[in-house]
């Protein structure tokens, strides 16, 4: 089976008919795909996203990085096997038409608390054409949700992209912001008492609503900004 078959038949649903496969192996202790991305995971967590290459992950699972590719075809192909590892763990409800603003905003709270425990890892969701049976799923159970509560098809389509390519980003920018964070040098960055003397202090003739709405732009603890993106974004929704 070519690299392309493999990741292929990955993707289609498990036939229990199938006749298992009696030849021999020729390690003693083969690696499997659940390996493969439970060991890449463990990566991330520990390491951040950046540090994932196929060579890191080699070495973490003990053999060579050609041994990798009996698994995966390529970074990317590991990419998708993450994200429909942590789209695995979403509960999704069954579609409430009374509901469906909340229903949405808790599957897309599920998947950003899935990409913060792993820092980074929400690039890996970015430009992905999702072909993998747990994403699928989710992006099936958000649609279902959107078409319960009378979003038109398209818009319903259009808008799970949006919400999907919103939380992926936002996660990014935590993850990005917490690794600076680290470094005492930039740690002020975050600091919000930093950020209102900076905008307070530039020149008012030219900042004048940057000056005196300083507060406004800075304000914001834990999830605020992410829950009130959300909110504009399913509100519009039900407007259209």
């Amino acid at each position: 089976m070519n690299p392309r078959e493999r990741r292929a038949a990955r993707h289609q649903p498990p036939n229990p008919e199938a006749a298992t496969d009696a030849r021999p192996r020729r390690r003693k202790v083969p690696i499997t795909v659940e390996q493969v991305v439970d060991t890449a995971l463990s990566v991330v967590a520990t390491e951040g996203y950046e540090a994932l290459t196929m060579r890191r992950l080699a070495g973490a699972l003990d053999t060579g990085p050609a041994s990798l590719y009996a698994h995966v075809v390529n970074k990317a192909d590991l990419d998708e096997l993450l994200i429909g590892r942590l789209c695995a763990g979403l509960v999704l409800p069954a579609p409430d038409p009374a509901t469906w603003r909340e229903q949405i905003r808790g599957v897309c709270a599920q998947m950003r608390d899935q990409y913060l425990k792993y820092p980074g890892i929400s690039r890996a969701a970015l430009a992905m054409a999702p072909t993998d049976l747990q994403t699928m799923r989710v992006t099936e159970g958000m649609l279902a949700i959107l078409l319960t509560g009378g979003v038109p098809p398209q818009s319903a389509a259009w808008a799970i992209d949006a919400l999907l390519l919103y939380v992926a980003a936002y996660c990014l920018e935590v993850s990005v912001a917490r690794r600076r964070a680290a470094d005492d040098d930039t740690a002020w960055v975050l600091d919000r008492d930093e950020l209102v003397r900076r905008f307070t202090a530039l020149p008012v003739e030219t900042f004048p609503h940057t000056t005196r709405h300083a507060a406004e732009l800075t304000a914001g603890e834990g999830h605020d900004r992410f829950d009130f993106t959300l909110g504009v974004l399913i509100d519009g929704l039900a407007h259209r």
